[in-house]
């Protein structure tokens, strides 16, 4: 498994879309899942570790987008694991899709009305709060990173400097927001991004490759610009 650092373990949940799995104090936590196809490869994964499917104690989502939810309903079932999100995006989790106030475009507004957008409404087990270490989860913080959905959050694995970014930030050829199109708060993007530190030795994108060494120079320079 690519090891984006010790301890954080990077997936390939499909071709665009990333989900991290951390070996915690008390088991495994996992940030983000994608969609319900990717519970199979994320159990599978687990096997490959050595690791049994129950040992997975906590799944974190980065936001309420169907891209990074999908899965979480199944695989808690699998597991037995709580859902933890930020309370901002909790009540698109019972909805099982995003509402129509949740993006700024007509053209995401009507992507949303699409079964393949929709997942298995939900209730999360707790919700998290900007700067909250998550407990026993390997030491993530939770840093609010609002604009592409109103409870984003970016997670910081504060023993290797390592960040998960969900999609405060995407890496596709070269570092930005993604499409406008299906944020909640485009304008709000880069006030929010600016919150992540730049002091990192890693990220981890939900969508692009990670960056490691001095690649992270250029998220650094990035992150400085939005300043």
């Amino acid at each position: 498994m690519p090891l984006l650092a010790p301890g954080v373990i990077h997936i390939a949940t499909s071709k665009t879309n990333n989900a991290y799995l951390i070996d915690g104090d008390d088991g495994l936590t996992l940030v983000d899942v994608g969609s319900g196809k990717a519970v199979d490869l994320l159990l599978h994964t687990m096997t490959e570790l050595g690791r049994d499917p129950a040992d997975l104690n906590r799944i974190v989502l980065t936001h309420a987008h169907p891209d990074h939810v999908q899965g979480a309903p199944a695989l808690r079932e699998h597991t037995g694991a709580r859902v933890l999100i930020h309370a901002a995006d909790a009540a698109w989790l019972a909805d099982g899709r995003v509402p129509a106030d949740g993006r700024s475009s007509p053209a995401a507004r009507r992507f949303d009305q699409l079964p393949a957008a929709h997942w298995t409404p939900f209730k999360p087990d707790a919700t998290v709060e900007d700067g909250e270490l998550i407990a026993a989860s390997g030491g993530l913080r939770v840093i609010h990173t609002p604009g592409h959905s109103p409870g984003h959050i970016a997670l910081l694995h504060e023993p290797t400097r390592t960040v998960l970014v969900g999609d405060a930030v995407f890496h596709a050829r070269r570092l930005g927001y993604g499409p406008a199109t299906f944020a909640a708060e485009p304008a709000a993007r880069a006030s929010g991004a600016a919150r992540i530190p730049t002091n990192v030795t890693a990220v981890g994108f939900g969508h692009g490759a990670p960056l490691t060494g001095p690649a992270v120079e250029a998220f650094q320079a990035f992150l400085a610009q939005q300043r």
